[in-house]
């Protein structure tokens, strides 16, 4: 990064509620990092003196006792199936390096106008997601994943991972960001080479708007009407009797929300419980199911916000890192949907709703609200017949998506020279009408090109791979031009990307939904400009 563009990251934004004051001034050592990373040895051979088989949370344990094996073994592992992850990018480390293993979609983050930073996961939490749902070790060999036992192996390890990056290196987001990310995704789903199946959200805000006028919730819906299953993070906040405390948009009764569970530290399903950190369900909206989101080990960006933050308590070894959250949770259930929709590829969203909900074990001690139907168990759901959707799920009222942009986004906003980012109008300080947009996301056709909303976000088209990128020209929502800011050396504080708790920092309000990334749990982070859980 150049002197001029140091000098410009001295500029900070905030969050209004509760605004922190620590600097991360660390954008030049992260470029270096990411940029070296594609050529580290990979999770299976840095991992020496880690060994997977006596980590009860790594991915080979967790694989094991969840059922997810006996489908490698059965001749399903994603192959085929596009995952969409809406986060905080991808950094192609061993175990996503693989040619074609992540198609890289436009770049929406505050991140974009940094051309080192261009795609890439400056702040962690976007691969280690990607390498929950998709992962796969370099020299890993297909014909023997079910008994592999060093190779770093994610759920559906030949799943392709699109990844659209929204968060920025120090995890700030605004919600209109997601909502152009979910409606990029709707209408490029099926582009040439392209199938994308399953989008994965962690991450979540806090509004209390009702989902069936949310513009956030409107968008999510529109991907399941789509035929795109639509798994979101419930959120890390927690128990709480009769409201819930369920996030934006998996309080939307027509997608699919999952918590959180904890082996209890073994590889017995009998013990497992409802992980504390886990957010709840109401009287009006129940979570769906629980997954493990436990201490689990996924892929490590070197040099990333997360690593350098959080190393002395999340690192395990040169390529993996370790965290906790429903952040987890709903990365572990779309690499699971990976799988059953390469099984039953007509399968829509709803049955596949319904065949989850129909294969789980029940957890002891724990309500509907805290634990849905109870935690997957895909062994039962490799035998079980593709049911219908039940009708009376047609009942339930579609989101219009006419209510609030400012209330879609909860308590956090991001606040760029001073300039709080509020009311009805998105990154680019354009007007957001809700109703309006809501007919052009209803006729998949608020994207034209690389423009959304009145402003030029993108390029247009594929390069291989990788959507064309897009010089910002116009301005912030403060009016300040984006190539002065170099947003990876400001300050995030109170929203996350649900991490939930990140060990020994607090993030003012909401909690990533990944709870934390500590050896043992999170302690106090989330993604939240709206929150990854």
């Amino acid at each position: 990064m150049s002197e001029a563009a140091s000098k410009t990251g001295s500029r900070r934004r905030q969050i209004v509620s509760n605004i922190c004051t620590a600097v991360m001034a660390f954008t030049a050592a992260v470029a270096m990092a990411l940029t070296a990373t594609v050529a580290m040895s990979g999770p299976a051979a840095a991992a020496s003196g880690y060994d997977p088989t006596s980590d009860v949370n790594s991915m080979y344990n967790t694989t094991l006792y969840t059922g997810v094996r006996n489908w490698w073994k059965a001749g399903y592992t994603g192959d085929g199936v596009d995952v969409a992850v809406i986060d905080t990018g991808v950094t192609p480390v061993d175990g996503l390096a693989d040619p074609g293993k992540i198609v890289y979609g436009p770049d929406l983050s505050l991140d974009s106008p940094a051309d080192n930073l261009h795609n890439l996961d400056a702040n962690g939490h976007g691969t280690f997601m990607a390498g929950i749902i998709a992962g796969r070790g370099g020299g890993a060999d297909p014909s023997s994943y079910a008994t592999d036992q060093t190779s770093f192996l994610g759920v559906a390890p030949d799943a392709r991972i699109v990844s659209v990056k929204v968060g920025a290196s120090d995890g700030s987001v605004d919600v209109s960001q997601v909502i152009a990310a979910i409606d990029w995704v709707v209408q490029h789903r099926n582009d040439d080479g392209l199938n994308i199946r399953v989008l994965n959200l962690s991450f979540g805000t806090d509004s209390i708007q009702p989902y069936n006028v949310d513009p956030l919730a409107f968008a999510v819906e529109q991907a399941w009407k789509a035929g795109i299953f639509v798994v979101a993070a419930t959120g890390n906040a927690g128990y709480q009797a009769k409201v819930g405390t369920l996030a934006d948009p998996a309080f939307d009764p027509k997608i699919f929300a999952v918590g959180a569970s904890d082996s209890q530290g073994t590889v017995s399903p009998a013990d497992d419980t409802v992980a504390a950190f886990s957010s709840t369900g109401s009287n009006a909206r129940y979570v769906d199911v629980v997954n493990p989101g436990s201490h689990l080990v996924s892929l490590r960006v070197p040099g990333s916000y997360i690593d350098q933050t959080f190393g002395a308590t999340g690192y395990v070894s040169d390529g993996l890192f370790r965290g906790s959250g429903t952040s987890e949770a709903a990365a572990f259930t779309s690499g699971e949907a990976a799988l059953a929709i390469q099984q039953r590829p007509d399968i829509t969203p709803g049955q596949l709703k319904k065949l989850f909900l129909s294969s789980t074990r029940g957890l002891n001690g724990y309500s509907s609200a805290q634990q849905g139907q109870g935690e997957v168990d895909m062994s039962a759901m490799l035998r079980t017949k593709t049911p219908c959707a039940p009708k009376q799920w047609n009942t339930i009222p579609w989101s219009t998506g006419t209510g609030s942009l400012e209330l879609a986004r909860g308590s956090q906003h991001v606040v760029d020279n001073g300039v709080a980012l509020i009311g009805e109008q998105d990154i680019f300080g354009q007007p957001f009408d809700a109703t309006a947009m809501a007919q052009l996301e209803a006729a998949q056709s608020s994207w034209s090109g690389g423009t959304w909303n009145g402003s030029t976000w993108s390029g247009s088209g594929w390069t291989g791979t990788v959507w064309d990128s897009h010089t910002w020209s116009s301005h912030t929502w403060s009016g300040t031009d984006w190539s002065s800011h170099t947003w990876s050396s400001s300050t995030w504080s109170s929203s996350t990307w649900s991490g939930g708790d990140w060990s020994s920092h607090t993030w003012s309000g909401n909690t990533w939904s990944a709870s934390t990334w500590s050896a043992s749990t999170w302690s106090s982070g989330a993604w939240l400009g709206a929150t990854w859980h």
